[in-house]
């Protein structure tokens, strides 16, 4: 049997890997507080695994085509009636590698009905230095999948 000795710590991100992470957040808030969901689907590597719950507690796993995504996510997000939306996040990313990253997030979202505390986990790959998300991980979701 051969004994992989594994490192004292993870991938240590690069300042640019950092950066390019944020700027790629910062793009995904930006089409999500215009209700852009063709925009926003255009950063996901389909087909898109979701991993959520519902209200009677039961865990649920999915994957959904392009179609589906933002069938769902025009749905859930309205077209705001002209209301704005905006984010509050702070984002802990832990990087496997330059090329896979798990971002947990803590969010705020506010409208004009009011402030909903989000907390969510993406999981991301970065492909030919452009990087996109692959899974969802949310509570709530589970009736959607």
């Amino acid at each position: 049997m051969t004994v992989i000795q594994l490192p004292e710590t993870g991938y240590v991100p690069t300042e640019e890997d950092r950066a390019s992470l944020d700027a790629w957040f910062a793009e995904y808030d930006a089409r999500s507080a215009r209700r852009d969901v063709e925009r926003m689907a255009d950063m996901a590597v389909f087909p898109l695994n979701l991993v959520s719950d519902d209200p009677a507690g039961n865990g649920h796993a999915a994957q959904w085509d392009r179609e589906r995504f933002v069938a769902v996510m025009t749905q859930v997000m309205g077209d705001g009636g002209g209301e704005g939306i905006t984010f509050a996040s702070t984002r802990t990313p832990v990087f496997l590698s330059s090329a896979m990253a798990v971002v947990f997030t803590d969010s705020a979202m506010t409208t004009g009905g009011g402030t909903q505390q989000l907390r969510y986990a993406d999981i991301l790959v970065r492909r030919h230095g452009i990087w996109a998300f692959q899974t969802m991980l949310q509570s709530g979701w589970g009736d959607n999948l």
